[in-house]
């Protein structure tokens, strides 16, 4: 269905659409992703002093990580949301986790952004996390922004990771920047398009410090003052300038072809021109598909869907947040809206915007806007609102568990707090809840242990249950819908011992061997098994009210 967008407000919703932009930062762990989300922060102005992500047990902690398990473990296990402003683009940034026991969280952040920054460590080049992340980003033809982190230790070459860069993920790699040395000799990064050196202080955690700019690719007072740091670098960037093609940024916005930047998060190197690139390159918001029709940036009707909820970000007021992705239009603060899943109307007073744990009350809000609705329960994972529209967007994804684990509460006076805290976090998709349809016990299923331990974690941190999360038979979940209503019922009366009900009552058959599925699928022909859903909303509640 095509849309004629001459009838849309013309200047107005259009400069503001085309101010926006919406990325993700993805890594292996430990690449310093959440070090550089800090420093992007820094540059742009958004805050004014950084938290010591080496120091976590002293009071300073990033600002992106809010929850006590990452303090404590210095790692990243929740998607963070930012805005901020940087010249004249409204940047909103999401934080992702890089455990890849938390990939679910990932894969669905991945969903409501228009580019990423990939961030390698310089050391350990392309790690498997690093692969996966990937993968999903060219399913989805997402473009990419490489940032090649650590250039203050010890590290591999520059040309060997270029190479490793190409030939593992399959992209082409175009250097915008270049490095002048490594570890204690790190000088900076030569600025291949502006023909310029940033020299920098390392240790820097403040912004706003004249950078020393020394011009021209080759100004004699590189060689001495840097000496053969800069000769070396000399060399490369000359082979890099002959051999690599030209940025062509048709295919960078395809997802075939990533710019390249070097330096070091924590000392502040090649910082400011990454943060100059995503605006310069990364995309405004643009078309999304849903169900019923594309729908455009520029169309004056608000639309937008929740891809992440999450509970208990301000654990005094026990309060469970929806991060929206704005998909078109304008939104106000106490407008109209529908929740399409279960035509029930909202109209939010208390919208937030965030940086990381603070957050500001929202009066506004355009495509590409990633919005906080407080709500009790009445949003999930999934679900379209718009001022009416009966509209689903698609491709939020929701995979099967890999492993399982029964939950009992300790004390059998809690079991109603156990239930409360894992309904919540279950409906965030940080974990999966199950609740067998012939017995009493939970199950949770999780693609890997963190993920078990995060929420025992907060099970007694946030809601004060100490849950026992013990081993299961099962090892192997589907997803099972049918075309007759009648046959899906039938199935899951015989099998009743092994379905179980998810989050959002989808049912799933539950088996502890994949020759016991095998045998299942063959007994049952007109069951559909899947290994995968997206938000459950319409296919399943159709069933199930059948």
């Amino acid at each position: 269905m095509s849309l004629d967008l001459s009838s849309f407000p013309a200047q107005p919703l259009r400069r503001e659409v085309q101010r926006r932009r919406t990325f993700a930062i993805i890594s292996h762990p430990d690449a310093g992703k959440t070090t550089l989300t800090e420093k992007l922060l820094l540059f742009s102005g958004a805050i004014q002093i950084a938290g010591s992500v080496k120091a976590r047990k002293a009071t300073r902690h990033a600002t992106s990580d809010w929850m006590e398990i990452e303090k404590q473990r210095g790692i990243s296990v929740a998607s963070s949301v930012m805005q901020m402003e940087y010249r004249d683009c409204v940047i909103n940034l999401l934080d992702t986790p890089g455990h890849q026991d938390f990939s679910e969280d990932t894969y669905r952040v991945l969903t409501a952004v228009d580019a990423a920054l990939m961030v390698i460590d310089a050391a350990n080049g392309v790690e498997p996390q690093t692969r996966r992340l990937l993968q999903v980003c060219r399913a989805r033809n997402t473009p990419i922004l490489t940032f090649v982190n650590k250039m203050d230790r010890e590290v591999q070459e520059p040309l060997s990771l270029m190479d490793e860069i190409e030939r593992e993920l399959g992209m082409t790699v175009v250097p915008f920047t270049w490095p002048v040395g490594m570890g204690k000799a790190f000088h900076g990064v030569m600025d291949l398009r502006a023909q310029q050196m940033r020299v920098f202080s390392p240790g820097e955690d403040r912004a706003g410090q004249d950078d020393e700019i020394l011009h021209g690719l080759n100004n004699p007072a590189y060689a001495q003052r840097f000496g053969m740091q800069y000769e070396q670098a000399e060399g490369e960037i000359s082979l890099v300038r002959e051999a690599a093609p030209a940025f062509d940024r048709t295919e960078f916005l395809a997802g075939r072809q990533t710019p390249m930047f070097f330096g070091s998060a924590v000392n502040n190197f090649g910082v400011r021109e990454v943060l100059d690139a995503l605006v310069e390159l990364a995309p405004p918001p643009s078309t999304r598909v849903a169900i019923q029709r594309e729908v455009h940036p520029e169309e004056p009707k608000f639309s937008g869907v929740v891809f992440k909820i999450q509970a208990n970000m301000d654990p005094a007021h026990r309060d469970r947040i929806a991060f929206l992705r704005v998909a078109s239009g304008h939104f106000e603060r106490g407008m109209r809206l529908k929740v399409v899943r279960s035509g029930k109307e909202l109209r939010p007073n208390t919208v937030v915007s965030f940086l990381s744990q603070r957050r500001e009350l929202l009066e506004e809000a355009f495509a590409g806007d990633i919005i906080g609705i407080p709500n009790h329960g009445v949003l999930q994972l999934g679900d379209t609102l718009t001022e009416g529209e009966a509209l689903q967007f698609t491709g939020l994804p929701f995979f099967a568990p890999e492993m399982f684990r029964s939950v009992e509460v300790a004390d059998p006076l809690r079991s109603k707090q156990l239930r409360a805290g894992l309904t919540q976090l279950g409906e965030e998709g940080a974990i999966q809840v199950f609740r067998p349809v012939a017995g009493s016990v939970l199950l949770l299923g999780a693609v890997g242990q963190l993920q078990f331990e995060v929420v025992a974690h907060r099970l007694e941190h946030e809601y004060g249950v100490k849950a026992r999360i013990q081993p299961c038979r099962f090892q192997v979940a589907r997803w099972v819908t049918a075309d007759d209503p009648n046959e899906l019922k039938r199935f899951i009366d015989a099998n009743a011992h092994r379905v179980a009900l998810d989050a959002v009552d989808a049912p799933t058959v539950l088996v502890e061997y994949a020759p016991e599925l095998r045998a299942i699928e063959a007994n049952w022909p007109k069951i559909k098994f899947h290994a995968l859903r997206e938000h459950a909303g319409l296919v399943f509640q159709k069933q199930l009210e059948g």
